[in-house]
């Protein structure tokens, strides 16, 4: 039971920082292509790209992140 709760904090906490380091990785690089989303007023087209890149990089950080969690979490024989 002990090692079940560990997995699931590791696997909850690599998501949560997936999550987040990929947003700001995604509007970072949104930002140095020119489609910043937070620092613009209004919702152009522009900005709706940016968003893009936040979006993707959420997703992207998240999957990265729970991989590596389940390369650290594997039972080894």
């Amino acid at each position: 039971m002990q090692n079940d709760t560990r997995r699931d904090l590791l696997v909850g906490v690599a998501d949560a920082l997936g999550f987040v380091l990929g947003a700001l990785a995604g509007w970072g690089l949104g930002r140095l292509l020119g489609f910043d989303f937070v620092g613009t007023p209004g919702y152009g087209g522009a900005q709706m790209i940016g968003l893009v890149f936040i979006v993707l990089g959420c997703g992207l950080g998240k999957w990265l992140a729970r991989t590596l969690a389940q390369t650290f979490t594997r039972d080894r024989p």
